[in-house]
This record gives C-alpha cells, sequence and structure tokens, in this order.
C-alpha cells in the first residue's frame, strides 16, 4: 500500500527509526542531572521542553549548529543504531504491527508486546536502547 509515494512499511520503518533515536536523546535528558553525551546540550536549548513524544530530538534537532561535538556524535549513533533496529525488525514490524498506525510510540510498543515472537536479531535490537540508558557512556578524551 502506497501513501504519497511512501509505502506504509517504509513510513512505519522511519517513524520507529525516529522514535528509536528520540528513546535514545530523551534518555539522556531523563537522567538524574542531565548526563549523557547530550545532558549539557538538552539543558542548554532545551530546558522548558517537556520530555516525551519526541520533543526534546526535536529541539535538539532545531539547534543542531550549537550542539556540542560530543552531543553531535552521540545522536549519530544513536541514528546508526536506529536504522541498524529497522533493518533487524521490519520484517516484524510487517507481520506483528502492519494494522498499527506509526506515530507516538506505538510501532515500538507493538514489537515489545511481541517480544517473545521477535526475531532474534529484532529482540537483540529491541533490548540494545535499555542497555544504553542504564548510565551515559564514558567521556571521551
Amino acid at each position: 500500500m502506497r501513501i504519497k509515494g511512501i509505502t506504509v512499511l517504509k513510513r512505519t520503518m522511519m517513524v520507529f527509526a525516529a522514535a528509536m533515536l528520540s528513546i535514545g536523546v530523551a534518555a539522556a535528558a531523563d537522567t538524574p542531572a542531565a548526563k549523557g553525551p547530550c545532558g549539557d546540550d538538552v539543558a542548554k536549548y532545551c530546558k522548558d521542553v517537556k520530555p516525551g513524544g519526541g520533543r526534546i530530538a526535536r529541539c535538539l534537532k532545531e539547534n543542531e549548529k550549537q550542539l556540542s561535538p560530543a552531543c553531535k556524535s552521540g545522536i549519530e549513533e544513536f541514528k546508526k543504531k536506529a536504522k541498524e533496529a529497522h533493518q533487524a525488525c521490519e520484517a516484524d514490524a510487517q507481520k506483528f504491527c502492519k494494522d498499527v498506525k506509526p506515530g507516538q510510540g506505538r510501532i515500538v510498543k507493538c514489537l515489545r508486546e511481541h517480544d517473545k515472537e521477535l526475531s532474534a536479531e529484532c529482540r537483540a535490537k529491541m533490548a540494545q536502547p535499555k542497555k544504553d540508558r542504564k548510565g551515559p557512556p564514558p567521556e571521551k578524551q
């Protein structure tokens, strides 16, 4: 099925990738004292932005020219992981979530509801952001 030249699955997976990015960026913002590679940038540029719904990610995108190198690098890493998750979960999303309306994390939620049925590769990628949220990465010297 096509919507304005974009397949529903492709659109769904783009939303999935954005959700994964938001999870990673928001994780940095939600930790105590805003730790993580974007913590200082979130505090500086997005302090009045309520986390959730991709708002922090949008705020950082709006301020991307002013972001610190560490934050830019962190965002690129999350984009890479989101792309990998997209590739790993594309078939699972089509199988289990094809009737789920994209947006507001619904695809990610659907995939998590089918955790036991997901391919091993998708399950591993879905678990990866949880590991990333346990703490900030070590600072690069």
